[in-house]
């Protein structure tokens, strides 16, 4: 009797646990597509001549929640603006909105969130945050300069990320045309994040 008690309280957990999980699978799937469709867009593509051409989709690491993670966030008070060195020489101005702690196979890592001081002027990214970092797939699966992720401000102290709607920058493609935020020292993670855009290593650099 116990048993079939236990059972009869697990199963609406276990059913909300499938459908939150679906969900999610759900809105890495749409990425992915989006992701594509603009590398195909040759209005929006970095990409250019053969790269182009050739182009059909984007390598993806197999879909894995375990890289989606609820992180405690914490605002970063009165932060001074600061010059990021690009791939170019160049620099951008950005500013460190917060910062993001969560786990990972019971281990803590914290990363760095960061705002565009360009970009923050535009409207539609009054609430973007930019998370920039590298992990133990760079040179090998993935890009050797670290991926990005995108982010929306949160309304409370915590803040999901799904790295696997993290990207390459658009130099990983094209390092002519395009001026990329190199990842920070501190956005840089001694583990293997086996999530994403994966990377083929046919492009120009």
């Amino acid at each position: 009797m116990k048993k079939i008690l236990i059972i009869l309280l697990l199963s609406p957990l276990f059913i909300f646990a499938q459908k939150t999980a679906l969900k999610e699978i759900k809105e890495i799937k749409k990425f992915q597509k989006e992701l594509n469709a603009e590398y195909l867009n040759p209005k929006e593509t970095p990409l250019r001549g053969d790269n182009f051409t050739n182009f059909k989709k984007h390598p993806f690491f197999p879909v894995d929640l375990k890289y989606r993670v609820t992180a405690k966030f914490s605002k970063t008070e009165d932060p001074q603006p600061f010059e990021l060195p690009t791939s170019s020489g160049k620099t951008k101005s950005y500013r460190e909105y917060g910062k993001a702690t969560f786990e990972l196979d019971g281990k803590s890592y914290t990363l760095n969130l960061y705002q565009s001081l360009d970009l923050i002027k535009q409207e539609k990214y009054k609430d973007h945050l930019f998370l920039p970092f590298r992990d133990a797939t760079n040179e090998k699966e993935t890009y050797g300069g670290g991926k990005y992720m995108d982010l929306k401000i949160p309304k409370g102290n915590m803040i999901v990320l799904d790295f696997n709607q993290s990207y390459q920058p658009y130099c990983a493609y094209n390092a002519y045309d395009y001026n990329c935020p190199i990842v920070p020292e501190d956005n840089k993670l001694p583990v293997e994040i086996r999530a994403g855009v994966m990377y083929q290593d046919i492009y120009h650099h």
